[in-house]
């Protein structure tokens, strides 16, 4: 029998330029360059052309970029009424799916596989996802869609989108820097559905809706929900927050937002999410949640020598910003497309089906039975 590397663990599916993370050193690149400077430096729009073109933008490309994006934020009005039907009462991440599969028919780059339709679709796609999540986000609280602001960039045309009010520029700053921290992570479970999907030569849309039907698993996407779902707990309990968690702890209960499946030390988009939480507490005049972050990190370190992930400060700093924990997964979605679409633009230029094989453990010889005499 041959060696099983179950979940695909350690298993080299193909080469990448887009991104790459480093387990052992607690390292993130896009396209070469360290996450610490696209998340000090960049906006959003940078590190979307960055994805997809393999460099930083010169001033007039970013320029065009950012234009175009601007122009494709609107979203079709049947997709927005089908949002306004099912989005109440259901998973965010459900809905989110259902609207990106019903975008492909008012494309008419829809079923065109070339580079060029490649991008334009990245495009639609990467900006009309910002608008569908906010539209989301309203009907889920019964209110009507608001339409975007074509002279505002991605993040801060999300909160105005979402709260119809003027975001400030503080906030506006932390989470478009959330947007390029969760832009892109190597071969994840839903990037590799997407390469998945492309490699059969199917749409780029179809890639999309299955990346997103793999987020939407709680063994990927939603950790950070789970996260401020804890933080709700140990502020109900009134206890302090490292004996609650030392607690669970105790009764070998996993704690959220810890650990990761690849990286050994700390996750280095935590460094700055960390940061974002306490600037928005600060923000906000009320450090509550930070500090009781920071206990809980401290506890858990201490006692199981785990370091938050990407997940556990975002949490915290989501909900400063008003946003509702349902709505964290689809966030997650608005900006991992970009990563998405730069790896279904990648499959498609040095493509092969994705096809492993399985090894066969069941019974063999069985002999078959007439159903008359079963």
């Amino acid at each position: 029998m041959p060696d099983v590397a179950r979940g695909l663990e350690g298993v080299v599916v193909a080469p990448t330029s887009i991104s790459k993370v480093d387990g052992e050193k607690g390292a993130l690149i896009y396209q070469g360059i360290d996450i610490h400077d696209l998340a000090a430096h960049s906006t959003f729009e940078e590190v979307v052309y960055l994805l997809w073109n393999g460099k930083l933008p010169q001033r007039a490309e970013l320029d065009a970029l950012t234009a175009e994006l601007a122009s494709e934020t609107e979203v079709p009005a049947p997709v927005l009424d089908v949002v306004a039907r099912i989005a109440a009462g259901r998973d965010a991440m459900a809905s989110l799916r259902t609207a990106v599969s019903m975008l492909s028919a008012f494309d008419p780059d829809a079923e065109d596989m070339s580079l060029p339709a490649g991008h334009r679709k990245a495009i639609r796609l990467t900006a009309g996802m910002a608008t569908l999540v906010a539209a989301i986000g309203r009907a889920m609280a019964g209110k009507a869609p608001i339409a975007p602001d074509p002279r505002r960039a991605i993040a801060a045309n999300f909160l105005y989108m979402f709260t119809g009010a003027e975001p400030d520029p503080v906030t506006v700053r932390l989470f478009d820097q959330a947007l390029v921290l969760h832009a892109d992570h190597g071969f994840n479970a839903s990037t590799f559905a997407a390469r998945v999907t492309t490699s059969t030569l199917a749409d780029m849309h179809s890639a999309i809706v299955s990346a997103i039907g793999t987020l939407k698993g709680s063994l990927h996407g939603g950790a950070n929900m789970r996260v401020m779902q804890m933080l709700l707990q140990v502020d109900a309990a009134g206890n302090p927050a490292d004996a609650w968690i030392r607690e669970k702890l105790a009764a070998k209960e996993r704690i959220m937002g810890f650990g990761h499946r690849v990286y050994k030390v700390e996750d280095p988009r935590a460094v700055h999410l960390r940061k974002a939480c306490k600037a928005l507490g600060q923000l906000h005049g009320d450090l509550k949640w930070y500090d009781m972050s920071m206990a809980i990190e401290k506890a858990v370190h201490e006692d199981k020598g785990l370091a938050p992930n990407v997940d556990f400060y975002s949490a915290s700093a989501y909900y400063l910003m008003g946003i509702p924990l349902e709505l964290y997964t689809a966030i997650f979605a608005m900006s991992r497309v970009a990563g998405w679409t730069a790896h279904v633009l990648e499959q498609v230029q040095d493509n092969r089906l994705i096809r492993p094989r399985s090894e066969y453990v069941g019974q063999r010889g069985v002999k078959y039975v007439l159903l008359e005499d079963r």
